[in-house]
């Protein structure tokens, strides 16, 4: 397998170092050399730079001194030459062997070319989406469902098995209140009509008219009551709102291609907690304030963890904890990963914390993925305030946008709406993940369906121009590949960013970042459009224009694993 090369710099950087010097305490390894790299913004000054000045102090020797001594003593094929300047070691590639030994291992592995088996045996649960019951999905779930999807696709690609877990939002006492406004207000054909947006109408109503007459609330709370003592009927209507809910947002999942292996939400847990609340007693976890049983948490700074109510209802952090402990007994995962809003932060490190205090050593597995906000249009969404935007309306719209597009672009593509479906969900996802997660994001029709710029149609259509590429190419014979026709700087910073790949994908799985897979990606999409303006692909030389066509596979092969990873998809004709 392929090493990324400045990986293999590092290594036989540091075992330079110790041959040299075999006696010296304090050097770097590898895996510092690594961190320390970088690229030199002229390529005149070589392909990779390695700064030697930390190791002054260990080595007692100016800088200057000690990159001159390691340039003498390095004989390795991976690297041309060496050069000493100043306190740096600049490293020039033996261009053609670089070309050659890259361009073998990504074509050999194809579109699985950065995948590894380093997640064989261990699970990992990851808790996103979470939608809410008898609620549209709108574009405030598409962070945690696309961060969520993605980390699951990255997880797997790597080899480890992955649980993706939609924790539902299906207890509580709107569900009573929902109750009543069906059996007062609605009825059988309204609702199977009109799905959830006649489920939420209904609730609005409530509300509406409980401002009139607040004894409604009283009634809300009966219902729920019902529900929680198994009535039949209550069971039966609440069941079939979740049915409502779940056969709507298998529309919006559809069209996003993701999927979960569990639906267990807040109600799957209620037969769950009792034993969680008796370990916390057992153990002197559980005081009372103010009539509720809580955690005191005041040593960690933070206020206390409710467990029950003063009325001995339970709460989120009840149902998160039996939730937890529930995971770790049946999936025994390695990490639980929960992608929620940063604006949970607090409720996530109580919830950890009273692990870690219940002495669970697995608490440690335990990763809240938060995520920004996401505007539209430079608009703050505010249900209350009547300025949502649904998901599947904003899907509908980038489909019909991106057909307007192609019409005017390329009217007599084939399988225009299907391209018009892939490019315009493709570039509301792009959008989401191009940036890293913690940021705010304005969703921008102009900037997301923008076929130049930094975005999912530029990806796409670069993977399409590859496409294209290699349909003319398979038209003629070509001879052996001729590696010495991609030892030009464009080929070359290709090739470097396509060995980089493997070590992206795994960077992307430990920092919970699918943005660093996009911005991946996107600057191989651009070092593959420099590379085509600036030189013809089927050149005039056969040899040469083998090895083109070869980069040329492998750039489509990696972009179209790169937008999978993020879950987008990539057409071969736009």
């Amino acid at each position: 397998m392929l090493m990324d090369m400045m990986t293999r710099i590092a290594t036989l950087t540091a075992e330079c170092l110790t041959s040299t010097w075999p006696e010296a305490a304090g050097l770097p390894t590898a895996d510092e050399i690594r961190g320390l790299l970088a690229v030199p913004p002229d390529r005149e000054m070589g392909d990779y730079a390695f700064p030697v000045f930390r190791l002054a102090k260990a080595l007692r020797m100016a800088p200057p001194m000690i990159a001159k001594a390691l340039c003498e003593v390095w004989n390795h094929p991976e690297v041309a030459r060496v050069e000493p300047v100043n306190g740096y070691m600049n490293f020039f590639l033996n261009r053609v062997n670089f070309a050659k030994e890259t361009l073998t291992a990504v074509l050999e592995k194809g579109e699985a070319f950065g995948s590894s088996d380093m997640g064989a045996g261990k699970t990992v649960c990851l808790d996103y989406s979470s939608i809410n019951i008898a609620k549209r999905f709108h574009i405030g779930h598409l962070s945690t469902t696309m961060i969520g999807h993605s980390l699951k696709r990255i997880h797997d690609f790597l080899g480890y098995k992955t649980v993706g877990i939609n924790h539902l939002g299906d207890w509580g006492t709107q569900f009573g209140k929902m109750i009543y406004a069906y059996k007062t207000w609605g009825n059988k054909e309204d609702v199977e009509k009109g799905g959830v947006a006649e489920l939420v109408r209904l609730y609005v109503k409530f509300h509406e008219e409980a401002e009139k007459d607040p004894s409604l609330d009283d009634k809300g709370r009966y219902w729920f009551k019902k529900i929680e003592d198994k009535d039949e009927e209550a069971i039966a209507i609440w069941s079939w709102f979740k049915e409502i809910t779940l056969k709507d947002t298998a529309r919006v999942y559809n069209l996003l291609g993701v999927e979960f292996d569990s639906y267990a939400g807040e109600s799957f847990y209620m037969d769950k907690m009792d034993v969680v609340i008796d370990e916390l007693r057992e153990k002197g976890l559980l005081t009372i304030s103010q009539g509720a049983s809580v955690v005191d948490l005041e040593e960690d700074k933070m206020p206390p963890c409710i467990i029950l109510r003063s009325d001995g209802a339970t709460l989120y952090h009840t149902r998160d904890l039996a939730a937890a402990v529930y995971r770790k007994n049946t999936y025994d995962f390695d990490k639980c990963l929960y992608v929620v809003a940063y604006q949970q932060d607090l409720h996530f490190r109580q919830l950890f914390r009273v692990l870690e205090k219940m002495e669970k050593p697995w608490a440690k597995d335990c990763v809240h993925v938060s995520f920004g906000m996401i505007s539209y249009e430079g608009q703050a969404l505010a249900t209350r305030k009547g300025h949502v935007v649904y998901l599947e309306d904003l899907l509908e719209q980038a489909q019909q946008k991106a057909l307007a597009i192609i019409n005017e672009k390329s009217p007599n593509l084939p399988n225009k709406e299907e391209v018009a479906r892939q490019v315009g969900i493709g570039a509301v996802i792009y959008t989401d993940l191009s940036n890293g997660r913690i940021k705010d994001i304005d969703f921008s029709w102009e900037r997301s369906l923008n076929f130049d710029g930094e975005t999912g149609p530029y990806v796409q259509y670069t993977h399409a121009r590859c496409c294209s590429v290699l349909r003319k190419a398979a038209e003629v014979e070509l001879p052996e590949v001729d590696y010495n026709g991609l030892a030009d700087d464009e080929a070359q910073h290709l090739l470097r960013l396509l060995s980089r790949f493997p070590d992206v994908v795994k960077e992307a799985a430990d920092k919970y970042e699918p943005s660093m897979i996009t911005r991946a990606v996107t600057e191989i999409a651009q070092g593959y459009n420099k590379f085509y303006y600036e030189h013809r692909v089927l050149d005039d030389d056969a040899g040469v224009a083998a090895a083109r066509v070869a980069l040329t596979k492998a750039v489509k092969d990696v972009i179209k694993t790169g937008l999978w990873l993020i879950g987008i998809e990539a057409p071969e004709r736009m």
